[in-house]
């Protein structure tokens, strides 16, 4: 019976490790709320309201927006990711450009790039950099909307 014991909490403890691992090295993990006065939005209007939050999800990371966009619709959407690079279904209303996918890359501790796309076809592109304190994200991004050029600083304060 001891062995058996012994077997699970080993067996529990190597499951637990890898999202604790990942909970510690990430520093999205949280509530990150939009500081519309620290953000800057060109060709499209600025939300009312954005909440970010970025939880570990097994070997993943799960984002969820919730917000009012400037027009008073409900902003809702998310997706989970492995910054690996790789294509990942969004889901929800509000989203950036329009996207259906988005792959996430992590260039350094408190760096991350994104491709977002529809249809399969690149339509816009951001960079996020959480700041040396953890306190502040801001990101950056670029893309098109109907064929037009549209950008945004977004800076969020972590909650």
């Amino acid at each position: 019976m001891k062995q058996v014991c012994m077997i699970l909490a080993v067996v529990v403890l190597c499951l637990a490790v890898p999202t604790l691992m990942l909970a510690q090295d990430n520093p999205l993990l949280g509530t990150w709320t939009l500081n519309a006065a620290k953000s800057k939005f060109s060709g499209v209007p600025t939300p009312k309201s954005l909440t970010r939050t970025v939880a570990a999800d097994g070997d993943s990371v799960k984002y969820s927006y919730e917000g009012t966009g400037a027009d008073g619709a409900a902003l809702n959407y998310s997706f989970t990711v492995k910054y690996d690079g790789k294509d990942n279904p969004i889901t929800g209303s509000g989203v950036p450009y329009g996207a259906d996918q988005i792959a996430i890359k992590r260039l350094s501790t408190h760096k991350f790039s994104g491709t977002l796309k529809k249809d399969g076809k690149v339509i816009g592109t951001s960079v996020s950099i959480v700041s040396s304190d953890g306190k502040t994200t801001t990101l950056t991004g670029k893309g098109t909307v109907g064929g037009k050029a549209v950008s945004s600083t977004q800076v969020y304060d972590k909650q």
